[in-house]
């Protein structure tokens, strides 16, 4: 079993390598791609803050499903790595923008409980059932402070 900080360098470095081949111009996906992305981002999000980690972990790709291996572990990292993720005060979505490879990156502004402001990156591709799922999640703190 892989301790949580390895798992996070892992999923960290796994996230890094799907975000880099970015392309210059990014453009946005189609209409109901958008939705769907969007709307996968967000429901992940009310599964962690409904502390459901079978459905959070239904919305990960398969890359994190082999990381992970079950919905406990999955979420035991999410808590102690990404609090801002499993909990956030408030998020705005940002537009999505087609990524290389078919890819969609999904940026979330998230607001933490201590007022923190955060820049959530999600990486997702569509899977054989045609479903969005993410395929990891890159988080850096902005600067400043939302009071």
């Amino acid at each position: 079993m892989i301790d949580t900080l390895n798992r996070r360098t892992v999923l960290f470095a796994a996230s890094a390598t799907l975000l880099y081949p970015l392309t210059a111009f990014a453009q946005a996906p189609a209409d109901a791609d958008a939705k769907q992305v969007k709307a996968t981002v967000d429901a992940q999000l009310k599964a962690f803050a409904a502390n459901d980690a079978r459905r959070a972990f239904s919305y990960a790709a398969p890359n994190v499903h082999d990381m992970f291996s079950t919905p406990e572990n999955f979420m035991a990292m999410v808590k102690s790595s990404y609090p801002m993720v499993h909990r956030p005060a408030s998020v705005a979505f940002l537009k999505a923008e087609i990524q290389a490879g078919g890819g969609v990156l999904q940026r979330v502004q998230i607001i933490d409980a201590a007022g923190d402001s955060w820049l959530a990156t999600y990486a997702l591709l569509r899977q054989k059932d045609k479903a969005w799922r993410i395929t990891g999640c890159v988080v850096v703190q902005n600067k400043g402070r939302v009071a």
